[in-house]
C-alpha cells in the first residue's frame, strides 16, 4: 500500500467530514462552510500532485478520492436536510433521497460490471460532472445563506440549484443506466 501525498490529502479530506456533521450539528454554519472549503481545497491539491507529479499517482489513490467525496457529500446532503438544524436553507428530503438513490445505483452498477464482465473503468460523463459540480454548489450557498441571516436572495438561488441538482441526479442516473444498456448490448454482439 502505498500513501503518497494525495492518498494523505484524501484521508485528511475524509477526517474532516465528522467535523463537518458536528459543526452543522451545532448549529455553527461558518465552521461547516470552512470546513466544506477546507476539504474542497484538499479535493483541488490531490488532484493537481497526482496529475502533475506521475509519482504520486496510486490505484489506491484513485479510490480514496473518490469514497473522500462520495463520504463529504453524502453527509452534506444527509445532515443539511434534517429540518431542525440551523441553516439557511435546508436540502429538501427528496433531493438528498435520490443523490443517495442514484450513488447507490453507482456503485450497484459498478460492482455487477465488475463481477460479471471485468469491467474496472467507468468513467464519468460531462453529466455526470455537472451534477457533481450543481451538488457542490448547493451544499456551499445552503451554508453560506445560514452565515448570512436575513439573505432571502441567498436562499432562493440555493433553492434553485437544488432543483438544478435533483434535475441532473436523475438525468445522469438514467444516462448511466442507458450507458451499462449499450455496454451489454455491445457485448452481446461481440
Amino acid at each position: 500500500m502505498t500513501f503518497t501525498v494525495p492518498n494523505l490529502l484524501s484521508v485528511l479530506r475524509m477526517g474532516l467530514v465528522p467535523l463537518f456533521v458536528i459543526a452543522v450539528m451545532n448549529g455553527d454554519s461558518t465552521k461547516a462552510l470552512l470546513i466544506f472549503v477546507a476539504a474542497g481545497v484538499t479535493d483541488c491539491l490531490d488532484g493537481l500532485i497526482a496529475r502533475f507529479w506521475p509519482s504520486q499517482q496510486s490505484p489506491l489513490g484513485g479510490y480514496l478520492d473518490a469514497i473522500a467525496d462520495k463520504l463529504l457529500l453524502t453527509s452534506a446532503y444527509v445532515v443539511l436536510s434534517i429540518p431542525n438544524l440551523a441553516h439557511g436553507a435546508p436540502i429538501p428530503l427528496w433531493v438528498t433521497l435520490v443523490v443517495i438513490a442514484r450513488d447507490v445505483l453507482l456503485v450497484t452498477v459498478a460492482l455487477v460490471l465488475y463481477l460479471t464482465k471485468g469491467v474496472r473503468h467507468f468513467p464519468p460523463t460531462l453529466l455526470s460532472k455537472w451534477n457533481t459540480f450543481f451538488q457542490i454548489v448547493a451544499v456551499g450557498l445552503v451554508l453560506l445563506a445560514g452565515t448570512l441571516p436575513g439573505a432571502h436572495w441567498l436562499q432562493q438561488i440555493a433553492t434553485v440549484v437544488l432543483y438544478l441538482v435533483g434535475i441532473t441526479t436523475l438525468a445522469s442516473g438514467i444516462d448511466y443506466i442507458v450507458r451499462v444498456s449499450r455496454l451489454e448490448a455491445t457485448k452481446a454482439k461481440g
